[in-house]
């Protein structure tokens, strides 16, 4: 879908590399940028937070500030902090198959504003700290609610619609909450494998992550956070953003693509992981990852 936009959008190019066009909106820009030919060591910055999402081709990011070096391919973000530079290469870009990529600046007010918002309407117990945007890079391989939200940002964006401006500020929204939820749980699980025993999500969760092959015990889960039902649930969706259901498969469909990566056959993984048919397998892998396993593993091996 995001393709199919983005050509209705695309003049003749003024320049082979890092050719942009953009879209304003409120507290927002989306550039989209197309690459001609192949190029090396290209500088990018900005002044507000950038969110990338990758739509063709590959690029290689360097951080030296970092010690950053990665592919980054379709159905991938990547997050720069403010005025954070990066290098990038376009190894394979040529003249009829550009490498794209959508760039959306998100002014740091309104990154500000939506953290506070969440510490307002989801209070996260202390000990996990507040609310806010930790300025690093992210790269991650999103889901597909998150490329979902990408093609519906690049539609509102694009469009002449009467409610353009209020559109684009809930989608910008949407995906800055994304980013402070991938932020918040990836500090939560690495402070649980580093103190198991501080609090008693933490004592859950370091449990979860070394049985995540074995069916969920909720009661156990209970017992080791010394919580009731509603609350172990209320407490688990308010800091990891879903149940522990949820959270679980999310966790074995992560760990599925490390496997096939690693080199692992996929009708083995699919049953080490808990999966009860092969067929289940891959309808669950393609829609959290946006394509199914042999997809994922024959790009692996391409690259």
């Amino acid at each position: 879908m995001i393709t199919e936009l983005i050509e209705n959008k695309r003049s003749f190019p003024k320049v082979l590399v890092e050719n942009k066009v953009s879209f304003a909106g409120p507290d927002s820009e989306l550039s989209i940028y197309d690459t001609y030919q192949q190029a090396y060591r290209v500088k990018l910055r900005s002044d507000q937070l950038l969110f990338c999402g990758m739509v063709t081709g590959k690029k290689i990011m360097h951080s030296g500030k970092e010690n950053y070096h990665s592919e980054f391919l379709p159905h991938e973000s990547f997050i720069m902090a403010p005025n954070q530079e990066v290098e990038i290469d376009f190894p394979i870009a040529q003249l009829d198959k550009p490498t794209t990529c959508l760039a959306i600046e998100i002014s740091k007010d309104r990154v500000k504003q939506i953290a506070h918002g969440l510490n307002e309407t989801a209070e996260k117990n202390n000990v996990f700290g507040h609310w806010q945007y930790d300025e690093q890079l992210v790269h991650t391989h999103h889901n597909s609610e998150t490329q979902a939200l990408l093609n519906r940002i690049v539609q509102v964006y694009t469009e002449n619609h009467q409610d353009r401006s209020f559109m684009i500020d809930l989608a910008v929204s949407e995906l800055t909450v994304r980013l402070l939820r991938h932020q918040s749980r990836e500090f939560i699980l690495s402070f649980c494998q580093q103190e198991p025993d501080n609090n008693g999500l933490n004592a859950a969760l370091n449990y979860m992550s070394k049985h995540v092959n074995d069916n969920l015990d909720i009661d156990h889960l209970c017992r080791l956070a010394c919580m009731s039902r509603t609350k172990f649930f209320h407490e688990f969706k308010v800091h990891l953003g879903c149940s522990p259901i949820a959270f679980q498969h999310q966790t074995r469909l992560k760990k599925a693509a490390n496997m096939i990566k690693n080199g692992q056959q996929i009708t083995h993984i699919c049953f080490e992981l808990g999966f009860s048919n092969a067929s289940h397998f891959s309808r669950s892998f393609k829609i959290f990852h946006g394509m199914s396993p042999s997809q994922f593993k024959a790009r692996h091996l391409a690259n």
